[in-house]
């Protein structure tokens, strides 16, 4: 029957437009449901849920599924298949452009999701991520309890990047002053069809905010925004605009930053007192 099922929906042609890949991979598909600790009392909003694949391993372990997809040809494929169970809901539209609180505040079986597993499109990870998570200035004030997402292996790489690492950059400390960062496994570009050019990566992200938090998250956002907009120049020469060159020098020294420091070396925690010295 799964094979069967499988088949049917194989037929369903990606398409570019909405950078479709169908994943494949029951490898991958078991890394992602381990990876999210499901539990029976989870509530999971899945966004592109493509041909079902993940969908039906996830309907079978948890309370609710709010699934989000664009294409209308899909979701009628999946209305088919996943229409008649109780525990599943499906929105046909933009997930970025939908306010879901409000389309789901009447429905008490689908209340606040409490966990999200997904496989996205790449080229809208970075608004699906802030959405998500919010902003260093605006964070989601009601997160998520988990992530899961399967990205594109370079953003993966960034989002997990160490300081001083050559993948540490603006989007690492904005997610990572909001969330716990980890990846969970390399997704090869065979796992998937058709295959895109580029190898794939799980993440995992448990939202939480640094401490201590930044006492003013516009400045950080501001200095982060700054301090990345020429990377290969030392952090006096790129935040010039808003603090002096000596008195920068004198606050890194103050918090014992190598003034010759450029804005990868810095880590989230390093920003954000550099925030709050400000």
């Amino acid at each position: 029957m799964y094979l069967e099922k499988q088949r049917e929906f194989q037929k369903a042609k990606p398409r570019k437009f909405f950078a479709q890949h169908w994943l494949k991979s029951e490898k991958a598909l078991n890394e992602i449901i381990q990876a999210s600790q499901l539990q029976p009392t989870d509530r999971v909003l899945e966004i592109g849920p493509g041909t079902g694949i993940l969908t039906r391993r996830l309907l079978s372990l948890v309370q609710s599924l709010v699934a989000v997809e664009i294409d209308r040809d899909l979701c009628d494929r999946l209305t088919k298949e996943f229409g008649r169970q109780e525990n599943f809901l499906l929105l046909q539209g933009d997930f970025l452009e939908l306010d879901l609180p409000s389309l789901l505040s009447p429905l008490s079986a689908f209340g606040k999701q409490n966990k999200v597993v997904a496989n996205i499109p790449y080229n809208i990870t970075g608004p699906i991520l802030e959405k998500l998570l919010g902003t260093i200035a605006n964070p989601n004030p009601e997160p998520y309890d988990l992530i899961v997402l399967l990205v594109q292996k370079e953003v993966a790489q960034r989002l997990v990047a160490k300081p001083g690492s050559k993948a540490f950059g603006a989007l690492s400390v904005r997610v990572q002053y909001l969330a716990k960062c980890e990846l969970i496994y390399i997704v090869p570009a065979g796992a998937f069809h058709p295959p895109p050019k580029v190898d794939s990566a799980i993440v995992r992200l448990v939202p939480h905010l640094v401490e201590p938090p930044a006492t003013d998250t516009q400045r950080l956002e501001t200095l982060v925004k700054l301090g990345f907009g020429a990377k290969r120049k030392m952090l006096r020469n790129n935040l010039q605009s808003v603090v002096e060159r000596d008195r920068l020098s004198q606050l890194l020294e103050k918090l014992e930053i190598n003034p010759q420091a450029r804005a990868e070396d810095l880590s989230v925690s390093q920003w954000v007192a550099l925030a709050n010295e400000l």
